[in-house]
């Protein structure tokens, strides 16, 4: 099924629970993908250091596209990008500031995320027509600095990625955050080494119960 670009972001900030996904092999990534809507997961970002990302991203589109959104990350250039959003990747996300992939993705009618760290490199991807700027790292950053970011530039939509957990994901939304990207503390190393696909719904669910809570407190 193929959405638009509103849906899209509608659909990428409710929850608001990215997961990030950095699969050994792209045999993983199906019931992966399967555990994590279990959770309340929808959204799902394979990253480009996935093996045969590009085949896993065509896979997950073809066998739950109706059920869940597949995005793509760690895209560093435009080849990359026109590449992904061929094999159907349904958002784009970048760890840097390259302003250059925002028309390539406007133009397919998906919705990007510009990396940023500091208050000048996201005022620039905002205004470079990003639809979400991706802090990171923000494990080192944390809630209070998307707040205090925030401050002054209220209108940017801030997705932190890098050091957000179950414990302190509320914070990050309380902060004023449009949604988070899960990484290892959602999908391990060692869910992944052992298919535990059981504990990677619980874990999604978690997330989702805390995203939806905080939410409410909003």
């Amino acid at each position: 099924m193929i959405q638009s670009k509103s849906e899209i972001l509608s659909l990428l900030t409710n929850p608001g629970i990215i997961a990030i996904v950095r699969a050994r092999q792209a045999t993983d990534v199906l019931p992966m993908f399967e555990a994590l809507v279990a959770g309340g997961i929808i959204a799902t970002e394979i990253t480009m250091t996935t093996p045969n990302a590009l085949a896993a991203i065509r896979e997950a589109r073809e066998h739950l596209g109706h059920r869940s959104l597949v995005g793509v990350g760690t895209v560093l250039d435009a080849p990359t990008c026109r590449a992904a959003l061929e094999a159907g990747a349904e958002f784009i996300v970048t760890p840097i500031c390259r302003v250059e992939l925002v028309a390539i993705a406007h133009a397919a009618g998906r919705p990007i995320m510009l990396g940023a760290y500091t208050p000048t490199e996201a005022q620039a991807a905002h205004e470079a027509g990003a639809d979400f700027i991706k802090i990171f790292p923000a494990e080192a950053l944390g809630p209070g600095y998307i707040k205090a970011l925030r401050a002054p530039l209220p209108h940017l939509r801030i997705v932190p990625t890098g050091g957000v957990d179950a414990r302190n994901v509320a914070d990050f939304f309380k902060a004023g955050c449009a949604a988070v990207g899960v990484g290892s503390a959602l999908v391990s190393t060692e869910i992944l080494r052992d298919a535990n696909w059981p504990e990677l719904t619980r874990r999604a669910r978690e997330f989702t119960n805390a995203a939806l809570a905080a939410a409410q407190d909003g």
